[in-house]
């Protein structure tokens, strides 16, 4: 139990190697292991290269190893069907491989058990559940994809330690300093898309690109603009990543017109409801586009509406030792909420210090 737990966590550090690098596809790592020793290590580098499994049995038999009744660690079950990639359960049958141990099971309907029926009906020893927690919060933001058909949610902002996210006249470089700017493009990194509204954009004409951090893609830029307001040489436009933009029938059309003929943005019309979106209709939107892990960063008036509308998975606040005051803007707007057991609660998951900030993530409480 011991070698398997030890065994397992190796596997877990190679699926982190590609953490937010393999949207739509889960993050997963690999170790092949004979006589107690690891003779091969892998992981998914991308969509459409090949599973971790595979490029852990290739670096083993690179190094000239004999890889027949050896034991795989898996920290997501291995597929069982033709997509990008051939199955992954055929290498390991082939291979002769004699046990494998993986961490979770895949929410995909096309494997959710099947594949390790396949690897038992062949003979092979196959023990699930090992690490599984770890395993799944690796990949939460796949679970979710794959469960819920909408993108993993993950609401962010920066705040005062009295709630505020900028002054009363809209001041707000720099609430944090370099140490949580810099986590906070880790997040980006880790995410599929980073979207704004159009006051944030008006205001901070942001680029929502990583540039503190080292990373190998960009997030797609997701902008809500009903009216398309923002004006068209605006940093969001830019070449530098791709750029959905969600807006309605009202919009300028030459605006649109401008904007379609630029290869990076992909131009969206949604129907409003009293004026607005919803954002159960945003949310199908990006699902259409497989984003998986969707970065909110605002402004007030997008996370309040996710919050009222209950749909969020994740919230990182980062809180720097600075006051505002009361004429500040407040990072949530109003929620109508009467009586004190009305208000969201959310499971703490993690405390970070950052230099003389800190980072606070909660989960939805379900």
């Amino acid at each position: 139990m011991k070698k398997d737990n030890c065994f397992m966590k190796v596997a877990i550090e190679e699926a982190k190697k590609r953490k937010g690098l393999t949207h739509p596809n889960p993050t997963v790592g690999a170790v092949i292991v004979k006589d107690g020793k690891i003779i091969g290590k892998g992981f998914h580098e991308k969509a459409g290269k090949p599973h971790a499994e595979r490029e852990a049995i290739k670096d083993a038999l690179s190094k000239g190893y004999d890889i027949e009744n050896s034991t795989m660690y898996i920290t997501l079950e291995p597929c069982c069907h033709y997509g990008k990639t051939p199955p992954c359960t055929d290498a390991i049958i082939e291979n002769k491989i004699k046990r494998v141990v993986v961490a979770t099971l895949d929410p995909n309907p096309l494997v959710a058990g099947k594949g390790v029926e396949i690897l038992r009906k062949k003979g092979i020893e196959v023990k699930v559940g090992v690490l599984e927690k770890q395993a799944k919060n690796l990949n939460e933001d796949f679970f979710v994809y794959i469960k819920e058909k909408r993108p993993f949610i993950h609401l962010k902002w920066a705040q005062s330690i009295d709630g505020k996210i900028a002054t009363f006249t809209g001041s707000s470089k720099w609430i944090t300093g370099k140490k949580a700017r810099e986590y906070a493009h880790k997040l980006r990194n880790e995410a599929t898309a980073v979207l704004v509204g159009t006051n944030t954009a008006l205001k901070d004409n942001p680029y929502l690109t990583v540039r503190h951090i080292k990373s190998e893609k960009q997030p797609i830029r997701v902008l809500i603009d009903k009216d398309l307001k923002l004006p068209l040489d605006f940093n969001i436009f830019n070449k530098d990543a791709k750029t959905v933009v969600l807006t309605s029938e009202n919009a300028d059309k030459e605006k649109i017109k401008k904007l379609q003929e630029k290869e990076n943005i992909k131009i969206k019309i949604l129907p409003l409801n009293n004026g607005y979106f919803t954002i159960k209709d945003i949310l199908n939107s990006l699902y259409e586009e497989e984003i998986m892990h969707l970065l909110v960063e605002g402004g007030q008036n997008i996370i309040t509406q996710f919050l009222k509308e209950g749909l969020y998975d994740k919230i990182s606040v980062f809180i720097a030792p600075k006051i505002i005051g009361e004429d500040g803007i407040s990072a949530v707007g109003k929620l109508k909420i009467e009586d004190i057991k009305d208000s969201i609660n959310l499971k703490r998951s993690k405390i970070i210090s950052l230099d003389e900030d800190t980072l606070l993530q909660f989960y939805k409480v379900k």
